[in-house]
């Protein structure tokens, strides 16, 4: 059973005999694109077409996505294309991710999909200025390339990456700067067995925080 359907950014695309308006001529480096399920955070579970955009100055150590750090080896796609993949998709919600995406400006591809009715998702480290228009914003911020200070006010959900004791500490600062509304999570570092049961003992001793887990990777699926 093929559980993700999936295509590699290639060349960009674009359909002969359509005129597409300059919007969605707009290209962008695409890593790939794939129909799954959200595997981590509030909406696991919830039927998700991803893009994945190239380009990332972070540099997570645990990364699980290294091949998205550069935008050279990947193609340029129209953002009609994007839109077209979406569509065809049928997904509950349409996820943007990377990488780093807000590494892009990323207006011309929010506006084009908001226009086909298309939910999204922004999954970001914050590290760069916000740009588009999303119905949830998810801020997995990095100790080592803090976000942009106004991108807290509008973080629906808080995801925080456990490694040790210290990111604990760091994870409540970030805490005390998004709305009490957002929701907020401990994801333990998957390679890591120490990080889960110091993210498990945490949870069940601070009642604000809930876990996070890479449920994707237990089904061995993206």
């Amino acid at each position: 059973m093929n559980l993700v359907e999936s295509r590699r950014g290639g060349t960009a695309r674009h359909h002969q005999g359509n005129s597409y308006p300059p919007v969605t001529r707009k290209t962008y480096p695409i890593v790939e694109t794939f129909h799954s399920v959200q595997g981590e955070g509030l909406w696991t579970g919830v039927s998700a077409f991803f893009i994945r955009l190239a380009g990332c100055d972070v540099g997570c150590p645990w990364c699980d996505t290294k091949i998205s750090w550069s935008t050279k080896p990947h193609g340029q796609v129209a953002v009609a294309d994007l839109v077209q993949q979406a569509q065809a998709a049928q997904p509950f919600m349409v996820v943007i991710t990377g990488g780093e995406p807000l590494m892009h400006d990323l207006a011309p591809l929010t506006q084009s999909l908001k226009q086909a009715g298309l939910r999204l998702h922004l999954e970001t480290s914050g590290a760069h200025p916000l740009s588009g228009q999303f119905d949830w914003i998810s801020l997995s911020p990095k100790r080592f390339k803090p976000p942009q200070p106004e991108i807290y006010a509008h973080a629906h959900e808080l995801k925080v990456v456990i490694a040790n004791a210290e990111d604990l500490a760091w994870a409540e600062e970030q805490a005390a700067q998004v709305p009490a509304t957002t929701v907020k999570l401990l994801q333990p570092e998957w390679t890591s067995e120490h990080s889960q049961q110091l993210v498990f003992d945490y949870v069940k001793q601070h009642s604000g925080w809930r876990i996070s887990l890479q449920t994707h990777k237990f089904l061995g699926v993206r």
